[in-house]
C-alpha cells in the first residue's frame, strides 16, 4: 500500500482557484540501481496518476524513472461545486493508491 499526503483547503469559494499538492511514498526506483550484494533492483515507478474533481478528471501525469522517490506534484483548478477530489495512481509492479479528500464550495 503506498501512503500520501494531501495538502489542499477544505474550503472555497465558488471561481476561486486553488493549489492541489500531493506527495506519494514510493522509492521510485529506476533500474539502475544495485543492492549490498552486487544484484539489480528492479525498476519500479508509479508511472500514472488521474485526479478527478466531482467525478470529471482535472489532472493526469504520465512518469517516468526521471522522478525522484516520493513524487511530489503541485496543480490548480477552479472551485466549481463542493465534491470530492479522488486521486488514483499506478506503478510498474500494478501496485494501485488511492486517496480522496472533500472540498467544500461557498457561494
Amino acid at each position: 500500500m503506498m501512503l500520501s499526503r494531501i495538502q489542499m483547503p477544505q474550503s472555497a469559494k465558488r471561481g476561486d482557484v486553488i493549489e492541489i499538492r500531493i506527495a506519494i511514498q514510493h522509492p521510485m526506483e529506476t533500474g539502475y540501481r544495485h543492492d549490498e550484494l552486487g544484484r539489480a533492483i528492479p525498476a519500479n515507478v508509479v508511472n500514472r496518476m488521474l485526479v478527478r474533481y466531482g467525478g470529471d478528471e482535472i489532472f493526469r501525469a504520465e512518469m517516468g524513472t526521471g522522478i525522484a522517490a516520493n513524487p511530489y506534484l503541485a496543480f490548480f483548478t477552479i472551485a466549481q461545486a463542493s465534491g470530492e477530489v479522488e486521486f488514483s495512481w499506478v506503478d510498474d509492479t500494478g501496485e494501485t493508491g488511492f486517496a480522496k479528500q472533500t472540498l467544500t464550495v461557498e457561494g
